[in-house]
């Protein structure tokens, strides 16, 4: 029996649907992109039609232990909640809103030094993470945290920011 175009096209556009599927589900496994920084939409991830979740609905507890610096000091700050993807924070200087500091490098995270930030670097389901904040070594002042936490792909909670007095707590 000869085959017909369809027949041939039909493995390959079946094979391409996977292809495009598998591509969506594991976008940006290792972390969001340094670009995320500098989006018109910055901190926030660029998923198809997905947007933030409301504030209040945020099931997540984000700590921060200090808001307030000194030359070559550490700041932890911690998410904790209900299972999640992923993260993606910035330090920013309170003062003049610039990105500072630098990020620790920890177990399954990134960092991206262009902006101050660090984002996970794994897809497995996270309950916990840990994540150190190294100031300047010549500055003194207060600092806070802005960015996104990732429930799945398309749902997450964006543009927090962590109070400016500590300790600086978002969430729950």
């Amino acid at each position: 029996m000869a085959r017909t175009n369809i027949d041939r096209i039909a493995p390959l556009t079946i094979l391409l649907s996977l292809l495009v599927g598998v591509n969506l589900v594991f976008c940006f496994p290792d972390g969001a992109p340094v670009d995320a920084c500098v989006k018109p939409r910055p901190n926030q991830p660029y998923h198809g039609q997905a947007r933030p979740q409301p504030r209040e609905t945020n099931p997540y507890t984000i700590t921060a232990s200090s808001a307030e610096y000194g030359p070559g000091s550490q700041i932890t700050v911690t998410i904790e909640g209900a299972a999640f993807k992923g993260f993606f924070i910035q330090a920013r200087d309170a003062r003049t809103d610039n990105w500072i500091g630098s990020w620790a490098q920890t177990p399954n995270t990134n960092t991206h030094a262009e902006c101050s930030a660090v984002t996970h670097a794994d897809p497995r389901d996270k309950q916990h993470a840990t994540l150190i904040w190294n100031a300047p070594h010549d500055a003194r002042g207060r600092v806070y945290f802005t960015g996104t936490v990732l429930k799945d792909y398309g749902t997450f909670w964006s543009d927090w920011r962590l109070p400016e007095n500590p300790p600086a707590r978002f969430g729950k």
